[in-house]
């Protein structure tokens, strides 16, 4: 696709701020197409997800597969060649990038590789002219959500019961897995600002704990108004509450899934994530783009 001269310098500038995200996480991030590598890559999938009865989260052969189709795989490499980082995304019919999976080693989660790697699909995409990327995540991991609302300048107001049936793998134990749609419009203003590394933070008001509207399953506000805007909780780590309460767990996907489906078809969009777990949910038509 031809780009006119504002989008060729939108890909410029993306591919620059890409390149800054992956200097302050000391990666470097290339588009993968060795046999032996996209192999590695399969290894680090299973390193972060496990093995279900289906095998690797993505084999090597769909790998191989969506990198020969001129599809994006991306691997994220440490300056002494490890592998630490990847994702993989193909093109819709629609013209979007559909990222299937991203994934970083654990221990160097918060170290910026997962925001290089999205900063350096986002890239990928502008420079074939897409504009727009999805994918889809569980609501109830609630730092997932942040970085994919707050910290990328995506938007949802799409949720998903049980998208993959229920899942085996070793995070997610058995949960159904329910998705939230995040839609990231990879030339608004909103997402420029964010690849740039200003995080479009949101905070509870002052005063909205005054008008709890739902308790969650441990007893504590889940739902608020305020100010035109609707505040929901996740649990702080739905992982680690699996593992020691799937009771309690499940009684947070209902309850979430409810409260989400609920503001959805209300005209509600979620865009933002607290620091604390609440989702910011604004009237779609305020939603900042």
């Amino acid at each position: 696709m031809s780009l006119n001269l504002d989008a060729r310098s939108l890909a410029e500038r993306a591919t620059f701020t890409a390149a800054s995200a992956a200097a302050k996480a000391n990666v470097r991030i290339v588009d993968e197409h060795h046999r032996e590598r996209l192999q590695d890559i399969e290894g680090l999938l299973v390193a972060i997800w496990g093995r279900s009865p289906h095998g690797a989260p993505i084999p090597f052969d769909l790998l191989r597969s969506i990198s020969h189709a001129g599809c994006n795989v991306s691997a994220a490499y440490t300056p002494d060649g490890a592998l630490c980082g990847a994702a993989a995304a193909i093109i819709s019919p629609e013209g979007s990038t559909y990222s299937l999976i991203a994934g970083v080693l654990p221990g160097i989660a918060d170290k910026g590789v997962g925001f290089a790697l999205k900063q350096h699909q986002r890239a990928w995409s502008l420079a074939r002219g897409i504009e727009t990327m999805t994918w889809t995540f569980d609501p109830l991991v609630s730092r997932n959500a942040r970085f994919n609302l707050s910290k990328l300048g995506a938007v949802t107001s799409v949720y998903k019961r049980n998208f993959y049936g229920a899942m085996q793998d070793d995070i997610n134990a058995n949960d159904e897995s329910d998705r939230l749609v995040a839609v990231w419009p990879l030339s608004s203003a909103r997402s420029i600002k964010c690849s740039e590394g200003l995080a479009d933070d949101v905070s509870v008001p002052q005063g909205a704990l005054s008008s709890v509207l739902e308790y969650g399953p441990d007893s504590k506000p889940a739902l608020l108004q305020s100010e035109g805007n609707l505040w929901c909780r996740a649990p702080h780590d739905i992982v680690a509450l699996r593992g020691s309460d799937a009771q309690e767990a499940a009684l947070w996907r209902l309850q979430l899934r409810e409260i989400l489906e609920a503001a959805f078809a209300s005209g509600y969009a979620a865009s933002g994530v607290t620091r604390t777990g609440w989702y910011k949910l604004t009237p779609a038509s305020t939603t900042t783009q």
